[in-house]
C-alpha cells in the first residue's frame, strides 16, 4: 500500500524537529535546568497547599500557600542537616576504613589469584587525584550556582502564579479552546503529582526499612545512608542499583574480618526493593502514568544525557508531560502512541485528581449531553 507523500514529509519533519529540540535542550541545559527544577518544586509546593486545604479541616485557604513553603523550606533544611551532620562523621571515619579497606582488597586479591595485593594508597596514587580536584570544585560551584538560580526562578514562578489564569484567558478567549488548554495543564500536573507522591511514599517505605535492617546490623551512618537511598528512589532503576550496592560495600569496609554482614545486607536490600518495586509500587501506580517500562529505561537515558543527573531525577515527570503534549496535535500523536503503555496517550487516567485532592473525578461533558438530550426527549414525549 502506498504511503502519501503529505504524511510522509509530516513525519520527516517531525523527526527533524524532535533533533533540533534535542540538540537545543542540551545546548541550553545550564538556564533551563534550573528552570526545570524550579517548576518541579513549584507544582510540589502546590500540591502541599492543596493538600491543606483539602485534608486539613478548616484549614484557612489564605495560610495554604506559606505553610507549603515554610514546610518545604523546613523538609530541606533537614536533608541538609542529614547530609552535613552523618558527612562530616562519615568523612572523619574513611580514615579508620584505610587499614580495613586493605585487608578486603588483600582477600579479594587472593580470591583472584594476585600475588602481591595493592593497597588503597596505591589505588589512590594510580589515580592521580589531583587531577580530579580542579573538576570536583567546579562541580561544587556550578551546583551552588544552580541552586541559587532554582531559588530564584521558585520565587518568581510562585509570585507571578496569580496572574496564569488571565493568561490563559487572553491566549484562549475562545470557551472551548480554554477548557481544552486548562484540562491540558490539569493532565500534566496530576501527572507529576502522582509520579511525585508515588516516588515520596515508595522511597519513604525503602528507606525505613533499609535503616532497621541497617541498624540491626549496626552498620555506620545508617540515617545517611537511609537519606541516600530515599534520594536516589526518584531516579528509576538506577537509583535501585545505588541504594542495593553501596551500603553493603561499605559493610564490606566496616567488617573486614566476615563477608557475612554485607552479604545479609545485601540480600535484604534486594528483598525490600523487589517487594516496594514488583508488590507496591504497581498496585499504587496502576494505569495513572501510562507510560511503557521501556519508554522510562529510554527516557532515563535520552534526559541524563541531556541535561544530567538532574535529567535523571526529571526524566519520568517530563517525559509525562511530552506525551500528554504531543497527543494534542495530529502530526505528532503516532509519537505519543508509541510513548504509551496502552495506545491511548490522552492522559484520561491523569483527569481523576491528584492524591492529594478528594478524589472526585471531573464530570464527562458526553454524559452530561446525552443527559440533557434525555431529557429533552422526556419533554417532548
Amino acid at each position: 500500500m502506498a504511503i502519501p507523500a503529505s504524511i510522509t514529509g509530516r513525519n520527516a519533519l517531525v523527526f527533524l524537529a524532535v533533533i533540533a529540540g534535542g540538540a537545543a535542550l542540551y545546548w541550553m541545559q545550564d538556564i533551563l535546568t534550573p528552570l526545570a527544577m524550579a517548576v518541579f518544586l513549584a507544582v510540589m509546593i502546590d500540591s502541599f497547599a492543596r493538600v491543606l486545604i483539602e485534608r486539613v479541616p478548616r484549614f484557612p485557604k489564605a495560610l495554604a500557600l506559606p505553610s507549603a513553603i515554610v514546610l518545604s523550606i523546613g523538609m530541606f533544611a533537614g536533608a541538609v542537616w542529614v547530609v552535613t551532620s552523618n558527612g562530616a562523621e562519615f568523612v572523619s571515619q574513611i580514615r579508620d576504613y584505610a587499614p580495613r579497606l586493605n585487608e578486603v582488597i588483600a582477600k579479594v586479591a587472593s580470591l583472584v589469584g594476585i600475588k602481591v595485593a595493592p593497597t588503597i594508597g596505591d589505588l589512590i596514587n594510580q589515580l592521580n587525584p589531583s587531577k580530579y580536584a580542579g573538576a570536583a570544585a567546579q562541580s561544587l560551584q556550578n551546583f551552588a550556582s544552580s541552586a541559587i538560580l532554582v531559588l530564584i526562578y521558585l520565587g518568581f514562578i510562585i509570585a507571578s502564579r496569580r496572574g496564569f489564569s488571565r493568561k490563559i484567558v487572553a491566549l484562549y478567549p475562545h470557551h472551548a479552546e480554554r477548557d481544552g488548554a486548562m484540562q491540558l495543564f490539569q493532565r500534566i500536573r496530576n501527572g507529576v503529582e502522582q509520579y511525585l507522591w508515588i516516588q515520596t511514599v515508595t522511597g519513604l517505605m525503602i528507606a525505613v526499612a533499609a535503616w532497621v535492617v541497617m541498624m540491626l546490623l549496626r552498620l555506620d551512618n545508617a540515617l545517611f545512608w537511609a537519606f541516600l537511598i530515599f534520594v536516589a528512589a526518584y531516579i528509576p532503576i538506577i537509583g535501585g542499583a545505588i541504594g542495593c550496592i553501596l551500603p553493603p560495600l561499605f559493610a564490606l569496609v566496616q567488617f573486614p574480618d566476615s563477608f557475612w554482614p554485607a552479604l545479609i545486607l545485601f540480600g535484604c536490600l534486594e528483598l525490600i526493593f523487589f517487594v516496594v518495586g514488583n508488590v507496591i509500587y504497581p498496585r499504587m501506580q496502576g494505569d495513572s502514568l501510562n507510560m511503557d517500562p521501556t519508554v522510562v529505561l529510554l527516557s532515563l537515558a535520552v534526559w541524563g544525557a541531556l541535561w544530567g543527573v538532574t535529567g535523571m531525577f526529571l526524566s519520568t515527570p517530563l517525559t509525562v508531560a511530552a506525551m500528554l503534549i504531543l497527543a494534542q496535535f495530529d502530526g505528532t500523536r503516532w509519537i505519543a502512541i508509541l510513548l504509551s503503555e496502552d495506545g491511548d496517550p490522552s492522559g484520561d487516567s491523569l483527569n481523576r485528581r491528584s492524591p492529594g485532592a478528594s478524589g472526585k473525578s471531573p464530570p464527562d461533558k458526553k454524559t452530561g449531553a446525552e443527559s440533557s438530550s434525555r431529557q429533552k426527549s422526556t419533554k417532548g414525549a
